[in-house]
């Protein structure tokens, strides 16, 4: 490429560099030279001249990587499993960010409080703790049980469920910690720490090879011009040392980028542990919800159907199908596991006889089966997948069962083996 320069601008580049003939800032043309006697542009006999001897192979570089793009020069080539490691650095680099910042939403889905974490972060400051949303709920709770009567029925069970968002609060606290520590921070090192290394020592290997192919270009025409003009000798040596120290720096570059490249391995080992780390951050605190639900569930009781006894109890939501711990394989239409609790009513209670059973005044509703169904004795209702059967709750009945005809046929059957119809 050609660099035409205007009077204006030789007289400002004069200005910086005041000891350079003012003829060398014209192009080769400018002076009259031929296109043997010019050869390259961003090569001598123009840039030599320069003062400062760091700017021509900036320039010369910056010369090449534009005459590769348009296709008038040649490029070194990377071998295949170089550019495979290449490859595989920036895919990593790319989902580590995805991931990261994923991660940081599900911790933290407040935009504001991220933006301001990230804040506290970079001024090397500690985050100030910050009230989890079950702990704020916990908090209204207990203020409205407190002005409503904490002697009340509705006021106790605020009371107690308040009592439980404090805990799942506060597991949710110590999760968001845990996986801060363990998972978001080695991700984080990673990016700001041996990605950045990586992207440095990629850049310099860039300009070591851009500086080798200006080397390569400047032989090749030194060469093709040395049959012409003797004089082109001296240049015929200087290019070959030139590019013998290019190659050198551009193979010893290489190998550094290659190593670290290599070395991406070790990151996705790091990462899997990290990954580990968090999926056992992340089972522990589900279980520790899971744990203080069901203390609560108990402490509430079934007292629905205690309460009010013309409420309909069952899910209208179809439930999940039972786990069998014995037959893991067992098809969808066939849940051989049934519910652990069974019954009218509660032990040591005399069973009720299904024939004096009468619908509830509140009414019934149908009920598709999910799953077959085969009946433990007498009280309860075989059932089979697909068909659909009549049901409705009774007042102290056990939530996890429902009352169930088919033409002349009633009993008890499971409210997790049916998809209750509006």
């Amino acid at each position: 490429m050609m660099m035409m320069m205007t009077p204006a601008n030789i007289h400002q580049t004069r200005k910086c560099l005041p000891n350079m003939p003012s003829d060398r800032f014209l192009s080769p043309f400018s002076r009259g030279e031929t296109e043997d006697q010019r050869g390259d542009c961003l090569s001598a006999p123009w840039f030599p001249h320069l003062e400062n001897a760091a700017e021509a192979p900036r320039l010369r570089g910056l010369g090449e990587f534009t005459e590769e793009k348009f296709g008038q020069a040649e490029k070194t080539e990377l071998d295949a499993h170089f550019e495979n490691l290449l490859a595989r650095a920036d895919s990593t680099k790319n989902w580590t960010e995805k991931i990261l910042r994923q991660t940081e939403v599900l911790l933290q889905p407040n935009p504001s409080a991220r933006v301001e974490e990230f804040l506290y972060e970079k001024l090397d400051r500690k985050v100030p703790s910050r009230v989890t949303n079950g702990e704020l709920l916990a908090q209204y709770m207990a203020e409205a049980a407190s002005e409503l009567g904490p002697t009340t029925p509705y006021g106790k069970t605020l009371i107690k469920v308040a009592e439980a968002e404090k805990r799942l609060g506060a597991a949710e606290r110590d999760f968001i910690h845990t996986a801060s520590i363990n998972f978001l921070t080695p991700l984080r090192n990673f990016l700001e720490g041996d990605w950045k290394t990586i992207s440095k020592e990629r850049r310099l290997l860039q300009n070591r090879r851009l500086d080798l192919d200006a080397c390569k270009a400047r032989l090749k025409k030194a060469k093709a011009a040395e049959a012409k003009a003797t004089l082109w000798n001296d240049e015929v040596d200087k290019s070959e040392q030139e590019l013998r120290v290019a190659q050198t720096e551009f193979d010893r570059q290489a190998e550094v980028t290659r190593l670290l490249l290599e070395g991406i391995s070790s990151t996705h080992v790091n990462h899997l542990r990290c990954l580990h780390e968090f999926v056992e951050s992340q089972t522990t605190y589900y279980a520790q919800c899971y744990r203080h639900m069901l203390d609560l569930q108990k402490q509430l009781g079934s007292s629905q159907g205690t309460l009010f006894p013309g409420t309909f109890v069952g899910t209208t939501e179809p439930a999940s199908p039972p786990l069998s711990s014995t037959s893991p394989t067992t098809t969808a239409a066939t849940m051989p596991v049934e519910p652990s609790v069974a019954g009218l009513a509660p032990p040591g209670e005399a069973a009720l006889c299904l024939e004096e059973v009468a619908p509830p005044a509140s009414g019934t509703r149908k009920a598709r089966v999910l799953y077959d169904y085969e009946a433990a004795d007498s009280s309860e209702l075989a059932l089979l997948a697909d068909e659909l059967i009549t049901v409705y709750s009774l007042p102290g009945m056990d939530p996890d069962w429902l009352i169930g005809e088919r033409g002349n046929k009633k009993g008890k059957v499971p409210v997790t083996y049916l998809e209750l119809l509006s």
